[in-house]
């Protein structure tokens, strides 16, 4: 089984973000962490699950992501995404985001288990200190599709 942990933070919503993802299999470990100069919170947190899946070397194994975001654990897990993709997503936002991660969860057919954020999870805590710490950053990069998004 793959354990792929994922967090997204901001700093103002919109504003600085990041994400931080670690990836579990067997004894292996591996983090990622990218930060972006305009962006949502929710973002984060999408982009987060579409980054832990996109590193994935092997398909066929189960996979099991925990989140803390209600917003992506409900969008998948109630199956919104799928009437949102049916209605060509009008009216929502991150449209970008999640047409990346249908082939990905289409692919992988990952679980999803929600966690409590900052209650003490030390996975979900290294991945929040990694979403932060990428938000920090200096020269980030644009969020491409948030800042389209937002000029229409």
């Amino acid at each position: 089984m793959i354990k792929i942990y994922t967090d997204g933070a901001s700093r103002g919503n919109p504003g600085n973000g990041g994400y931080g993802v670690i990836l579990l299999y067997k004894n292996l470990r591996k983090e990622l962490s990218e930060g972006f100069r305009l962006t949502t919170n929710n973002r984060m947190e999408l982009l987060a699950v579409i980054r832990g899946l996109e590193a994935l070397k092997v398909e066929g194994l189960p996979i099991t992501i925990f989140s803390d975001s209600k917003y992506v654990v409900d969008s998948v897990q109630k199956g919104w995404i799928w009437g949102w993709q049916k209605k060509g997503f009008k009216g929502k936002k991150n449209m970008d985001l999640w047409k990346k991660y249908i082939p990905l969860h289409l692919k992988y057919k990952p679980t999803f288990q929600w966690v409590k954020g900052h209650a003490g999870n030390p996975l979900n805590e290294r991945c929040d200190e990694l979403a932060v710490s990428a938000a920090m950053g200096n020269n980030l990069p644009a969020d491409q599709g948030y800042e389209a998004e937002q000029n229409g």
